[in-house]
């Protein structure tokens, strides 16, 4: 049996890059203001330069462009860097590094060249960090051929995500909701050797009514609202992909083909966002099992408030994705 130790969802992050510069000398860690004392804006990497010194846990410049154009170099050169981009909004100021070199690289040199490089960035609202701080734009990466997208929402799976990331051989973009990241609750990791596979679902609640499919923090008010509605004699089954690149399609699909009804959550703007993937898969492979239309809840197309108060209008809650299921149980087919 698994010995598991009690951590939030950074100290199973902190665990996850700890092992890996043990365990691979090749690794190392960039970003602004990653080193000690400051240890990055969540503290997750907080200490590692003194244990590993300030040559494999870099301090670098204010310069997203920089930072993961290094990165991409580093990685063609034969290391394995992690870059950590403070928020998901200044990838902006990286896409070409990001998009046009390191997701093409390994199909333009017909596989002769790898690029095993993780970015580490944070994503979601929930702070009053406003409309430059706070997007969730998982959807622009996903769409991009030879990028993988990891979006962890428990601490065992941030750690074991992170490890399966490092261990890629492709550039890979690891989104952490800052909520989660700053949450104190903590929750069952395993010690030592815990790798969770890219491109695996988790069934996160059995259940046999709906399912409601969810990513990052949304999975956490996912399954606050199957609590609620549990109460009220229905029964949510909620899933995470935890990787939404690759995407394990047969866990969703097989999951809706058993409650034949779908709920999808994301934070993101709902326009053109990757719950409407999710939920044109579903349409286009098992529209035959459904019994109501496939539900999306999002996001509103808005930027970002930052009075709390209208923060939290424009994101889904549990009230609104109980809402929804609700909703569909009352329509059909």
């Amino acid at each position: 049996m698994p010995e598991f130790e009690e951590l939030v969802y950074r100290e199973a992050l902190k665990a996850a890059l700890r092992e890996e510069l043990a365990r691979d000398e090749r690794v190392f860690l960039m970003g602004e203001d990653i080193a000690d004392p400051f240890g990055g804006s969540y503290k997750v990497t907080l200490g590692l330069s003194t244990e590993f010194g300030t040559a494999r846990v870099r301090n670098t410049p204010i310069s997203e462009l920089a930072i993961v154009g290094a990165a991409v170099g580093a990685a063609l050169a034969g290391m394995r860097p992690i870059a950590e981009i403070m928020y998901i909004d200044f990838m902006t100021l990286a896409m070409d590094q990001l998009v046009n070199q390191a997701a093409s690289i390994r199909y333009m040199s017909g596989g002769q060249v790898k690029v095993p490089l993780v970015i580490r960035t944070q994503g979601g609202a929930g702070r009053s960090s406003a409309a430059q701080h706070a997007k969730s734009l998982e959807a622009w990466f996903c769409h991009i051929p030879g990028l993988k997208v990891v979006m962890p929402s428990t601490a065992a799976d941030a750690k074991g995500l992170l490890k399966a990331s490092i261990r890629d051989d492709n550039p890979v973009l690891f989104i952490e909701h800052k909520l989660l990241t700053l949450q104190t609750l903590k929750e069952p990791v395993p010690v030592g050797e815990h790798v969770v596979p890219l491109g695996v679902a988790d069934v996160k609640r059995e259940g046999s009514d709906v399912t409601v499919v969810a990513t990052g923090r949304m999975v956490q008010l996912s399954l606050e609202a199957a609590d609620v509605l549990a109460g009220e004699g229905i029964s949510v089954e909620v899933v995470d992909p935890r990787t939404l690149v690759p995407l394990d399609a047969e866990a969703i699909l097989r999951s809706v083909a058993k409650t034949h009804r779908a709920v999808v959550v994301y934070e993101a703007f709902a326009r053109h966002g990757f719950g409407a993937e999710i939920a044109a898969m579903i349409a286009e492979q098992v529209f035959d099992e459904l019994d109501a239309p496939v539900v999306r809840v999002a996001g509103a197309n808005t930027p970002i408030p930052f009075a709390p108060k209208l923060e939290k209008m424009v994101i889904p809650s549990a009230e609104s994705i109980a809402a929804a299921v609700r909703g569909t149980l009352a329509r059909s087919l």
